[in-house]
């Protein structure tokens, strides 16, 4: 197990990031490069005003006709997205990995909040598992990758949570742990997991069209 947790917390580490970083590049420069031969139309009107105000209207709560109209999908939405993000950035025991390993360090979150941050994701994580087997509308759009990639995010959580409380087999949940994180940083390039990526370009993209064009909001 020794030789296997040094494995994984070494070279799978790294191959983990220079995939993610790399595929992360990657799709961004395909993506400017396909709108460059082929629909360059759309640099004619994109505008900074209108983009950036369509984005801060979107990542803003109840903020959008949308939102107010599902009130408890845009709550769990949003906790869910805030902890997925904020929670492995400055979980305790990330934070100190990072101190060792590169003499980098920031503000850690308590145990306690962190632990609590941790369930809402796995509980967001059943929330939106229900709604696609449930919800007509979602269930039209659903394949089996949807199922996959959902797992893929809860894993990292689920076994972190087992680990960090070591209600059962510590190690096995630890190295668990890593491997699914890993497999998470690489599915983000190359799955639907890619908006995180992508977001940003097409919601400015959708707020200068929708503003710059056709004089609408887009919301």
């Amino acid at each position: 197990m020794h030789d296997l947790y040094i494995f994984i917390t070494g070279p799978l580490a790294w191959a983990a990031f220079i995939l993610f970083i790399g595929g992360s590049l990657y799709r961004l420069l395909a993506m400017l490069i396909l709108v460059n031969r082929k629909e360059r139309f759309i640099f004619s009107y994109m505008s900074l005003r209108y983009g950036l105000r369509s984005i801060l209207h979107w990542i803003t709560p109840f903020a959008t006709v949308n939102m107010r109209r599902h009130p408890v999908l845009t709550v769990v939405t949003f906790l869910f997205h805030i902890c997925l993000i904020v929670t492995p950035i400055f979980l305790l025991s990330h934070v100190i990995l990072w101190d060792e390993s590169w003499n980098l360090s920031w503000w850690s979150l308590p145990d306690g909040l962190a632990d609590f941050m941790t369930i809402i994701v796995i509980a967001g994580a059943i929330f939106f598992l229900i709604r696609r087997i449930v919800s007509p509308e979602v269930q039209f759009v659903t394949s089996a990758s949807d199922y996959i990639i959902l797992a893929i995010v809860a894993a990292p959580f689920v076994t972190g949570f087992l680990a960090y409380h070591q209600w059962f087999a510590y190690e096995f949940f630890m190295v668990l742990h890593i491997l699914t994180g890993e497999m998470m940083l690489v599915a983000i390039p190359f799955t639907r997991l890619s908006h995180m990526i992508y977001s940003p370009f097409t919601r400015a993209y959708m707020g200068s069209e929708f503003g710059g064009v056709r004089h609408a909001k887009d919301w």
